[in-house]
């Protein structure tokens, strides 16, 4: 009687937001050595590219609500393959921590006894903020991140959205919406009815890090006038994001622009002693 293969396993990776460079180094390792890469839409074409020759790569993408593979048929997939004694990578974009339905698939791994192990990535707010050069949070002004999904603060207005709007709404807050879609204005109103002030700074960058990037800056007074912008997008506001690199900006809306940042206060730095023993290494 034969034995059976040895369970395979399956690595829940996160591909980050698209440029190849910003993937960590255990996610480039998997990709190279894995037997089957299963992947998103959103992962890009150059990322993909790193799988070794002899892996099996199968695209399992479900963007923007397009009827294909379902959920269930890629955890079935997965378990079948695993089970095969095959190691898999799921490449998921950005972090599969954040929006990624991680759970769904790590309840249908450990259900049928599968291995897995999460490898997580740089998901696309953080390298939005990263490539307009500001932090989200500034002791300052800015001392709370708070993650949405567009998709879901449009499905409707049950008490749990309504309570994640108010505490949008709070001048403490950096809001960072993965998924915006494109009624930017019901965003507006929503913001507003919270309180947040139509002067807040907001940045909408399209396809972080990647070739196609697009960022386009404005205040919530004006983020109704946006133009469409493609998926996949990221909508951040607060005022945190005064001080966005303005040369990677496409567009200002008139009516709308942030005012030039506070000049800075100058402080000495007395650096004798230290340039001292600089002095003495040389």
């Amino acid at each position: 009687m034969p034995s059976r293969p040895q369970l395979g396993r399956v690595y829940l990776v996160g591909a980050g937001p698209g440029d190849p460079e910003l993937l960590t180094g255990k996610a480039s390792r998997l990709l190279r050595t894995a037997d089957c890469v299963l992947h998103d839409d959103l992962v890009s074409v150059e990322i993909v590219g790193l799988a070794g020759p002899q892996a099996i790569v199968v695209n399992v993408g479900k963007r923007c609500g397009r009827k294909g593979i379902t959920q269930a048929e890629i955890n079935r997939m997965m378990i079948l393959f695993a089970k095969a004694g095959v190691n898999v990578v799921r490449l998921k974009s950005g972090d599969p921590l954040v929006f990624g339905r991680l759970n769904e698939e790590v309840d249908a791994l450990a259900a049928a006894g599968v291995p897995y192990e999460v490898v997580p990535g740089i998901t696309a707010g953080f390298a939005a903020a990263a490539a307009l050069g500001v932090s989200l949070t500034d002791r300052r002004t800015s001392s709370r991140v708070l993650i949405l999904s567009g998709h879901r603060t449009a499905a409707g207005k049950d008490s749990q959205q309504a309570d994640e709007w108010l505490e949008a709404g709070r001048a403490d807050t950096t809001l960072m919406i993965y998924m915006p879609g494109r009624d930017l204005a019901a965003v507006r109103e929503n913001l507003r009815g919270a309180g947040v002030s139509l002067a807040t700074p907001c940045v909408v960058i399209s396809s972080v890090s990647t070739a196609a990037q697009r960022v386009t800056r404005t205040t919530l007074a004006g983020l109704a006038s946006v133009l469409l912008i493609e998926a996949p997008a990221i909508l951040l506001i607060g005022q945190s994001l005064e001080r966005a690199n303005r040369n990677l900006v496409d567009k200002v809306y008139l009516g709308s622009a942030w005012s030039e940042p506070a000049e800075e206060n100058i402080v000495e730095f007395v650096g004798d002693q230290l340039q001292n023993q600089i002095d003495r290494r040389a």
